[in-house]
C-alpha cells in the first residue's frame, strides 16, 4: 500500500513515482497541513501521516483542529492534547460522548494508545513520524511497542488582537449539534 496525497489539487502535482516534492503554491486545509508543507511547500508521504494524526486526535477528542482549547486561549488542538499527554492526563482529552458510548467496549489503555499514535503522527519533524504502514500495525496490535512521541508541529501563541469574544456565541470546542456529524464535500 502506498499512501498518496488525497487532495486532488495536490495529487495532480505529485508524480506517480515521487515520494517527496516541493511546490511554490500551498494548497489544502491548514489545520491538516504538515509544518514542512505549510512553511516550505515540501510534502511527502509523511505529510499524509500528519493529516491522519490530526484526524485521529479530532475523533478521540471530539474537537476540531481550529480554535483554542485552554483558559488562556493559546493552544490549538495539537497543543492541547500534547499538554495533557505530558502532564499524564491524556484521558482527559477524550470526548465525553465517546466515553459514555464506548466505555463498555473500549479500555482506557486502548484510548491512550490511540492518543499516543496520533501524537506520533503529528510530530514536528517529518523524519520522526512513522510511515503509514507502521501506524496500521500499531493500531492493529496491542503488543507492538510504541515509542514516546516528540513535540507536535503546532503554534503555541495567539495575539490578543486576534481574540474577539464578542463575534460569536458558539463555542469552538463544539463540533456537532444533536450529537451527529455531517460532512459536506465542496468542489473547488
Amino acid at each position: 500500500m502506498t499512501p498518496k496525497i488525497s487532495d486532488f489539487g495536490m495529487a495532480r502535482i505529485f508524480g506517480r513515482e515521487e515520494t517527496e516534492a516541493n511546490t511554490r503554491r500551498v494548497v489544502g486545509t491548514y489545520g491538516y497541513m504538515s509544518p514542512e508543507y505549510a512553511m516550505d511547500g515540501i510534502f511527502s508521504m509523511k505529510s499524509d501521516v500528519f493529516s491522519f494524526g490530526v484526524l485521529l486526535l479530532e475523533i478521540i477528542s471530539g474537537k476540531r483542529n481550529k480554535g483554542f482549547y485552554n483558559s488562556n486561549r493559546d493552544l490549538n488542538l495539537l497543543g492541547f492534547v500534547w499538554r495533557h499527554w505530558k502532564e499524564g492526563k491524556g484521558i482527559e482529552i477524550v470526548d465525553s460522548i465517546n466515553i459514555d458510548s464506548l466505555s463498555s467496549t473500549i479500555r482506557t489503555h486502548e484510548i491512550l494508545r490511540c492518543i499516543q499514535i496520533g501524537l506520533l503522527c503529528v510530530q514536528e519533524r517529518a523524519e520522526d513520524r512513522p510511515v503509514m504502514s507502521s501506524v496500521m500495525v500499531m493500531l492493529g496490535s496491542e503488543t507492538t511497542a510504541i515509542p514516546q512521541p516528540k513535540r507536535p508541529g503546532f503554534c503555541v501563541g495567539r495575539s490578543s488582537l486576534e481574540v474577539d469574544s464578542s463575534s460569536s456565541t458558539q463555542r469552538d470546542d463544539e463540533c456537532t449539534v444533536n450529537q451527529i456529524t455531517l460532512s459536506v464535500i465542496d468542489a473547488r
